[in-house]
């Protein structure tokens, strides 16, 4: 086992922040938030989701920062620290399982981002009719080779930075990659408000009917607040143990979700808009950005650099995704298995690149081989996001809340006293009674 002394760490506060917010910042905010809210009433849904991040994304990302930060280990080494000789060690099972299946098909989707980047700088989508685009879209991921060339190009770029270690490589990188991203969708909204019908867009988006809210609206907003913040599958666990120890928690924990919330909202400020403006409907669900995003850039002046922008910047925020989803399982590999950093990150690329192809080719050849009606990419993803993390997320939760001692995790949020915690019964309460709750809850909605 790896002597933590010799153990690798964040640099800086600001290349901890920018780590955990790109770990945070990915296709679930750019490409998921805005159909999410699309389809449950635009901005009822906004106000419900920011409520969520507060009352329990917050919480629980606190929860695994004082799990990570004091055990400075990966998932399962920190609860073989904290709870020796007991099942939570398998904790760090699930998380490499579900960082696993969770890269296996994310990297398929970051894949097609790569393809669209290419089509952009092409200009394949003039001219193009909404069912010349849809034809485009589904010949493309069927084809039995140049999705996986994608989804192995990606997973390439991912190994790279993981393989250069924490400095060198993830603070490094996302260093460069969060404030181009940032830009990337600054530039997006401002061109998106200034079309014609704009308006219509943005009052989607900030003027809340509340009429609209459903059960349903309440607990998709609470789904997107648990899983854009990357909590319950032991990323932010793993990243939180590279913090120093004179660094405040709950100022970097409010930072990183500052910044997760703010880059959702521009998504929107950037789609919606544009969406209004050409007429076309914001309920168009998971097709929002490969089907109807091509179509409103090429009918938008200037739209040929644009839709360029809009497919780098996605890319961009899958990488800083799948870059900390990498790193639980090489941490764990290295730490608990003693494997040299570059060892274990070749062949976690590898072999989470052939379990990839698998989902990648589910759309293709393989699309006809399924397990309970589920194909290879849609059992990977009920798996891990409406299984493994909800799981996650609830274990997390009655770990900080009941078995961890109280001081231990008063003493890691206020270092020892330095910081006053006056809301430190509210949050032991939350996590102990309603983040499990409200989590179940997502759990329940999931499988049914």
């Amino acid at each position: 086992m790896q002597n933590n002394q010799s153990r690798e760490g964040f640099g800086s506060r600001i290349g901890a922040i920018l780590a955990l917010a790109g770990s945070a910042v990915g296709l679930g905010n750019i490409w998921k938030f805005p159909y999410e809210a699309g389809t449950n009433g635009g901005a009822a849904f906004l106000f419900i989701y920011i409520g969520f991040i507060i009352l329990i994304g917050l919480p629980v990302m606190l929860a695994e920062f004082t799990i990570g930060r004091r055990t400075q280990s990966n998932p399962f080494g920190a609860f073989k620290k904290l709870a020796p000789r007991t099942g939570w060690k398998n904790f760090g099972f699930l998380s490499i399982i579900a960082a696993i299946l969770i890269l296996s098909f994310y990297s398929t989707v970051a894949g097609w981002t790569l393809e669209y980047v290419i089509e952009a700088f092409k200009n394949s989508f003039h001219s193009k009719t909404t069912v010349e685009l849809t034809e485009h879209y589904n010949s493309f991921i069927s084809n039995p080779i140049k999705p996986v060339i994608y989804q192995i190009i990606f997973m390439c770029l991912t190994g790279v930075i993981i393989l250069a270690g924490v400095k060198k490589g993830i603070e490094k990188y996302t260093k460069l990659m969060m404030p181009l991203l940032f830009f990337l969708i600054i530039a997006m909204c401002i061109r998106s408000v200034t079309l014609d019908g704009a308006k219509e867009g943005l009052n989607f988006l900030f003027a809340p009917d509340f009429s609209k809210i459903t059960g349903k609206t309440i607990l998709s907003a609470l789904g997107q607040a648990f899983f854009s913040l990357s909590v319950g599958m032991g990323v932010v666990l793993t990243y939180a143990s590279y913090i120093g120890k004179k660094e405040n928690l709950v100022t970097i924990s409010l930072q990183v979700i500052l910044a997760d919330t703010l880059i959702a909202i521009l998504a929107g400020v950037a789609i919606f808009p544009a969406v209004f403006a050409f007429d076309i409907s914001p309920d168009s669900g998971p097709g929002l950005v490969f089907l109807t995003l091509p179509n409103v850039f090429q009918h938008m002046p200037g739209g040929y650099f644009w839709g360029i922008t809009f497919f780098i910047l996605l890319s961009v925020a899958a990488l800083t995704s799948s870059i900390s989803l990498l790193e639980v399982i090489v941490a764990y590999l290295t730490e608990e298995k003693g494997m040299k950093r570059k060892k274990a990150t070749l062949l976690t690329t590898i072999g989470i690149t052939a379990t990839g192809v698998l989902c990648t080719l589910s759309y293709g050849p393989l699309k006809d081989f399924t397990l309970g009606g589920n194909t290879t990419f849609e059992m990977f993803d009920f798996i891990s996001s409406k299984i493994l993390l909800p799981l996650g997320g609830i274990l997390i939760s009655i770990f900080v809340g009941w078995k961890m001692l109280k001081k231990y995790v008063y003493n890691e949020l206020s270092n020892d006293g330095k910081y006053k915690l006056p809301m430190f019964d509210t949050f032991m309460f939350i996590i102990r009674f309603i983040a499990p709750l409200c989590i179940l809850a997502i759990f329940i909605n999931e499988l049914t």
